[in-house]
C-alpha cells in the first residue's frame, strides 16, 4: 500500500504536508520534537527511535506534519483490538499555533480508513481543558472510560508531581458527529435545561456538589480547571485537589455506566446518567 501524503492549508497562504515517517533521521527528529514539548527525564520519553522504527516497519502508523520542511508535529499509533478494526494512538505532539495536531489526526483517520479500520482510540488527561475540547468537540470523539493513574508516575515537565489519570477517547471514524467534525463542524453537546452541576469551580478550586443534590439528575455537569498545567506550577496542592475531585465525580459517574456526551466550554463535561427514561447520549 502506497504511503499516504496530505496537504493541509493553514489559511494564511501556507500549509502543512503530512506524511508517514520512514527513516532513522526522521524518527530522531520526532523524538527531539517530543522532548521539546514534554521535556521528559531522558529515561522516561514517551517513545524511542528504536520503537518507532519497529512500529513503522511492522506496518503501524508513524507520521509527521511539516511546515516549510520543518517538523511541526508527529504521531505514533499501533494496530489494536478488535483486530482488523482499531488503531490505538499512543502519542501525538505538535507545536502550538500551526494546526499540526488537527492535520495529523485527519491524516491518521484517512490512513485508518484506507486500511479498513473503523475506530481510533487514545488517552488524554481529563483535566486539560484544551485537550478535552479538541478531542470531544473538534474531532467528535467520545470519552468512554476513566483510567486512574494509568501510566503511573510520569517524570516530565508537564505531568511531574501529578497522578496520570486518563480518559479513553474513542473515535468512531464514520459516525455522523465525526464526519461533521472532519468537515470543520465541531460537535456541540446539548446541555439540557434540567442539567445539574456535580462538580463546580469556586475561586479556582474544585467545589463538589453533595451527591445527594444530584442523585436523581439525568444530566450532570463536571467542571475542570482553566489551566491545570499552569496550576501545577503555581499551586500543586490545588492541582491535586482537582485531580481527586474529577476522579471522584467524573470517574464515579462513568463507573456507574454514565456516558460523556460532550464537552461544553463553560460547563465542562456533559454527562448523561443511565436510566429508563434516559436520552440517547448521541
Amino acid at each position: 500500500m502506497s504511503a499516504l501524503v496530505t496537504r493541509v492549508g493553514t489559511g494564511d497562504g501556507g500549509g502543512l504536508d503530512v506524511r508517514e515517517l520512514r527513516d532513522v533521521g526522521e524518527f530522531e527528529d520526532a523524538v527531539r520534537l517530543f522532548d521539546a514539548i514534554w521535556r521528559p527525564d531522558p529515561g522516561n520519553r514517551p517513545i524511542t527511535v528504536e520503537l518507532m522504527l519497529a512500529l513503522s516497519h511492522a506496518g503501524n502508523y508513524v507520521a509527521g506534519a511539516y511546515e516549510g520542511g520543518r517538523l511541526a508535529g508527529a504521531s505514533v499509533a499501533f494496530l489494536a483490538a478488535p483486530i482488523g478494526r482499531a488503531l490505538h494512538s499512543h502519542v501525538t505532539g505538535a507545536l502550538p499555533g500551526r494546526g499540526a495536531g488537527l492535520a495529523l489526526k485527519l491524516h491518521q483517520r484517512a490512513w485508518a480508513l484506507e486500511r479498513g479500520l473503523d475506530r481510533v482510540t487514545w488517552t488524554y488527561d481529563p483535566l486539560v481543558r484544551r485537550n478535552a475540547h479538541f478531542n470531544l468537540a473538534k474531532l467528535g470523539a467520545r470519552a468512554e472510560e476513566y483510567l486512574p493513574s494509568f501510566y503511573g508516575a510520569m517524570d516530565d515537565e508537564i505531568n511531574a508531581g501529578d497522578e496520570s489519570d486518563r480518559l479513553l477517547a474513542v473515535w468512531r471514524l464514520s459516525e455522523p458527529r465525526v464526519l461533521a467534525a472532519a468537515r470543520g463542524e465541531p460537535y456541540v453537546p446539548e446541555v439540557p435545561a434540567d442539567a445539574v452541576t456535580g462538580l463546580d469551580v469556586l475561586d479556582g478550586l474544585p467545589s463538589p456538589v453533595p451527591a445527594g443534590a444530584w442523585a436523581g439528575a439525568r444530566t450532570v455537569l463536571v467542571a475542570v480547571p482553566e489551566d491545570v498545567e499552569a496550576l501545577r506550577r503555581a499551586d500543586p496542592g490545588a492541582a491535586r485537589a482537582w485531580r481527586r475531585a474529577v476522579r471522584e465525580v467524573l470517574g464515579g459517574l462513568l463507573a456507574e455506566g454514565a456516558l460523556v456526551t460532550g464537552f461544553d466550554r463553560r460547563a465542562g463535561y456533559v454527562v448523561e446518567r443511565p436510566g429508563p427514561a434516559g436520552r440517547s447520549g448521541s
